[in-house]
């Protein structure tokens, strides 16, 4: 694969500006001078809507700013690139930061694009959900199998769970299956939290409990970084708490503190701040202790952000048994009291806070009985 001097960067069509290599590891980006005019800042914080080139640090994220780095695929997605590239006679530990988002193409999640685009091969046609399960079990366990198929289907995705991206009646679609370590009910728990969270007043994307010969089915939902207006698709820019406060998921470092005072910098109204703390109050109690800065995000549209509907609730453990993101500092036990400190800090009234609090806890511990009693 041949090295990439420069990218363009897209959104919807539109040229947002230029990324291109800053010395050996780091890279610089410019906004084009259309963008300038009547665009919006990528990221706020780290890419200001200003003319001029910014140069990115190297860590955390080999050099990238993190709102690019949102657009790289993770887990899964790393799997399938590495794998496909080694396939071809490439040396995928050989590629900097540019050609991997060459890789990505005009496939990442969100809205960004990148040109020019590195030759993936034909796309896929046509799914049968139990034989994707199978070939992704054969990926997972260094198996023979359908490797152009799954890099066609789930090589821009994120996360440790194995996935594919279908269009399923004219909308599009994620769909996951089972890793190694996941129960074999993992995608009737992922759909069943889901359905718990929406009853606790949190936005969840549509989401449908796939049929399956060999299992209770597998979890999908829509995409809420696709939309449609006059009938013609559009994308959403989309970007995590990590790519905006450029800290890595990996190193479990925030609190919902610093969440909440993302939320209200960004959105600036107070829905979006109350939605924030249901999240929180949900991951307590339902114990999904996977709550890292890649699995909250935000959407803009025309340069307005407010949080994303949520999604990868389930049963979950993260470091050492504690959650990713610690509550008031406390991440292995959190408790009544140190929700409420968020609350308080956060300047929600405390009435409310408790209302909220206590009203999700009742519903979690009534609804999702069976799988925080199995499992505790």
């Amino acid at each position: 694969m041949e090295s990439v001097r420069k990218l363009e960067v897209l959104c919807n069509d539109r040229k947002v500006g230029t990324l291109a290599p800053y010395q050996r590891y780091l890279t610089a980006f410019e906004y084009s001078s259309d963008w300038l005019r009547d665009g919006y800042p990528l990221s706020p914080f780290s890419l200001p809507l200003e003319p001029g080139v910014k140069i990115a640090d190297f860590e955390p994220f080999e050099g990238l700013f993190g709102i690019f780095a949102d657009s790289m695929p993770d887990g899964w997605g790393r799997l399938l690139v590495d794998r496909m590239l080694r396939s071809r006679g490439e040396k995928p530990e050989e590629l900097g930061v540019l050609e991997r988002l060459s890789i990505v193409g005009e496939s990442g999640m969100g809205a960004l694009e990148y040109r020019p685009v590195y030759e993936k091969g034909s796309t896929a046609a046509g799914h049968d959900l139990d034989q994707l399960a199978e070939e992704c079990r054969k990926v997972l366990n260094s198996e023979a199998s359908d490797l152009d198929l799954l890099y066609a289907l789930g090589a821009s995705s994120g996360g440790a769970r194995p996935k594919v991206l279908l269009e399923i009646e004219g909308e599009e679609w994620i769909v996951k299956f089972p890793a190694a370590e996941d129960p074999a009910d993992i995608g009737l728990m992922e759909y069943e939290y889901d359905l718990c969270a929406k009853e606790c007043g949190i936005e969840i994307p549509e989401v449908r409990l796939f049929p399956s010969k060999n299992g209770p089915g597998y979890f999908g939902c829509r995409r809420f970084d696709r939309t449609k207006e006059d009938g013609v698709k559009k994308k959403i820019h989309m970007a995590t708490a990590s790519g905006l406060l450029e800290v890595s998921h990996r190193m479990p470092a925030l609190d919902y503190t610093t969440l909440m005072a993302l939320t209200w910098q960004l959105c600036k109204r107070e829905e979006e701040l109350e939605k924030m703390y249901r999240l929180m109050c949900f991951n307590v109690f339902a114990h999904n202790r996977d709550d890292h800065s890649n699995n909250i995000s935000y959407l803009c549209r025309d340069g307005v952000w407010r949080l994303s509907p949520a999604y990868d609730l389930t049963y979950s453990w993260s470091f050492a048994g504690e959650h990713a993101t610690t509550v008031d500092g406390e991440g292995k036990a959190p408790t009544a009291e140190d929700i409420l400190r968020v609350a308080r800090k956060a300047g929600l009234r405390m009435s409310r806070a408790r209302e909220i609090a206590e009203q999700i806890k009742e519903t979690v511990n009534s609804r999702l009985a069976a799988y925080l009693e199995d499992r505790r």
